[in-house]
């Protein structure tokens, strides 16, 4: 531990409180981190704390610390509803994670009393909650904590509760802007007073950073924290110096199969496998569940509301067992013990890549990351090696690689849910793909479509913009009509069932003929007679015909009509269209 760790608690500038130098005993912290030890003598003595570290460096108690001491410090107590300290973090997984730090060092403190705002609970509830028991501290999510700022017609005035406010702290602060919560952010610093402690701690800088550094803090002492004792080359690398970082490149149709014979030989470990969509992770999560056995499978994702707290929860407290999880999981988190964290799709962005392996290998430990490439995809590795400082190595091929994709493909016929995940899938990844920051390297043009569906083990072929127009010999589908495959949920093949029944039974409607794709002469002859149209209309509002010249032409309209039915005689319309106008309307009034 001694290239992570920087002097023990009494070494510090600053005395800390005897309460919470017993939590540190009890929880057998002895000895900082370079970021706790840098940041909690700038914290204490009223500066604003701009800080860049490794993911995995021991952040979070580098602000718990301070927010403890700079409330005990105040003149004046906190009253139950004033609000003292605010952390604010980009995900409830984080939030709930700092919340369970914050509660075991305030629990010698009676005097304070901590919220947790987040989403996936009701926020009625949340008000109820404030009102009655108070909070000094406060740990939200943007989203929950913008909405709370709005309860005041439920008797919840948090405006006014914050106007005592001394410490604000961002974590991972360049998550906050890269998740869009930049107007949210906005909103809520226009609550807080100027006067305050601001702490802004992230894993990487970016401009957005910047700007937000320049908005929100004063004259900020800005700290940029390296692993101590490493190389120069390797003192700028993002990730964990004790992070082993591997690559693979495989096929795409090879790539699901390389995966479960890797689960099924690293069963008994602890593993994070990243998927680049939430419906990835939902028909994958499926399929693994059925493949890997003896082992707990976890899945979670950004689109879950109300789960995802308790799946967590569960995660953290196991031994071994493997989450299936989004970049919902990607920042921040701490979860013991993890050995391996596995990355079946690059992500979208690069610096994303750095946080997602930094959930292995935290606070001086030991750990593995492993990245899925397809041939194509192989400059990957040189880019992150100059853009993000994130040396990778090759692994040797996987070894006891059995195909599995039958397998898959027997359950989506067994169940038309499982059917339907996979095409969900296979859609999300293409457009996700096309949305690649590295547009260089990940091409949606250089995908080979059949492939990459075997790979998914589809029945078929989806129908998407992506694939018009194209055949694909490569790729055989299923002899088995897919309108005929059911529900497992009986309930939901009912309901199917009747929806089906009901289409039937409704009178079909004539279809309109549509021309597709018209040759470009007739749509050019039609926009010719639009500007002819249109150049009529405006002859006609810009022409110098008057009332009474207007009204004579219609007369004789009117008299050709009559003409042509046959109403008056040719004798009389000559009559009548070569008398003057008085003539006309006398002989049209007899």
């Amino acid at each position: 531990m001694d290239n992570t760790t920087e002097g023990t608690w009494d070494s510090l500038p600053v005395k800390l409180n005897e309460k919470i130098l017993q939590t540190l005993d009890e929880l057998k912290f002895t000895h900082m981190t370079p970021v706790q030890s840098a940041c909690i003598p700038l914290f204490m003595s009223n500066k604003d704390v701009a800080a860049e570290a490794v993911t995995g460096s021991g952040k979070t108690l580098a602000f718990v610390i301070p927010i403890i001491e700079l409330l005990l410090k105040r003149e004046e107590k906190l009253k139950k509803m004033q609000v003292g300290a605010l952390v604010i973090t980009p995900t409830r997984e984080l939030a709930l994670q700092i919340s369970e730090v914050m509660e075991q060092f305030i629990e010698k403190f009676p005097q304070f009393k901590q919220i947790l705002l987040i989403g996936g609970t009701n926020p009625v509830e949340d008000v109820e909650k404030f009102k009655d028991k108070g909070a000094n501290i406060v740990i939200a999510t943007p989203g929950r904590l913008e909405d709370m700022f709005r309860r005041k017609s439920d008797g919840l005035d948090l405006a006014s509760s914050v106007k005592s406010l001394d410490v604000l702290v961002l974590d991972e602060a360049d998550r906050l802007l890269d998740m869009g919560f930049e107007a949210s952010l906005n909103t809520i610093l226009g609550y807080l007073p100027k006067q305050r402690r601001t702490g802004l701690f992230s894993a990487t800088q970016t401009q957005e950073l910047e700007k937000l550094v320049r908005a929100g803090l004063r004259n900020p002492v800005r700290i940029t924290v390296k692993e101590k004792g490493l190389a120069t080359a390797a003192a700028a690398q993002k990730t964990p110096s004790r992070l082993s970082n591997y690559y693979t490149i495989c096929r795409a149709e090879d790539k699901f199969n390389n995966l479960v014979a890797f689960l099924r030989q690293h069963k008994h470990e602890k593993l994070l496998v990243f998927f680049s969509t939430c419906a990835c992770v939902e028909y994958y999560g499926r399929a693994l569940e059925m493949l890997v056995k003896k082992v707990t499978i976890h899945c979670i994702h950004g689109k879950m509301k109300h789960k995802r707290n308790s799946i967590f929860a569960d995660f953290r407290k196991l031994k071994s067992g493997i989450l299936v999880c989004t970049d919902v999981m990607a920042r921040g988190i701490d979860i013991p013990d993890v050995n391996w964290v596995l990355q079946y799709d690059p992500p979208s962005s690069a610096s994303a890549f750095v946080h997602r392996c930094g959930r292995t290998a935290r606070i001086g430990n030991y750990g593995n990351a492993l990245v899925f490439l397809l041939p194509m995809e192989q400059s990957y590795v040189n880019f992150l090696s100059i853009n993000q400082k994130c040396p990778l190595q090759k692994m040797s091929p996987v070894k006891d690689v059995v195909d599995v994709l039958p397998k898959v493909k027997a359950m989506a016929l067994k169940d038309r849910a499982m059917f339907e995940r996979g095409m969900k899938a296979f859609v999300s990844y293409v457009q996700a793909y096309a949305k690649h920051e590295c547009s260089l390297i990940f091409r949606t043009k250089d995908l080979d479509f059949a492939c990459l569906a075997r790979g998914f083990a589809l029945l078929r072929l989806p129908r998407m913009p992506e694939l018009k127009d194209k055949t694909f010999p490569d790729f055989t589908e299923t002899t088995v009509d897919t309108d005929t495959i059911r529900y497992k949920d009986k309930n939901r093949e009912k309901q199917r069932q009747k929806a089906l029944a009901e289409l039937k039974a409704r009178t079909p409607f004539p279809k309109k003929t549509f021309i597709k794709n018209e040759a470009w002469s007739k749509q050019k002859g039609k926009m010719e007679r639009r500007k002819k149209m249109a150049a009529k209309r405006k002859h006609n509002e810009d022409s110098d015909v008057d009332d009474e010249d207007f009204k004579e032409l219609l007369n004789d309209t009117r008299l050709l009509k009559k003409l042509k039915k046959g109403q008056i005689s040719e004798e009389d319309f000559e009559q009548q269209i070569t008398s003057g106008p008085k003539s006309k309307h006398k002989t049209e009034g007899q």
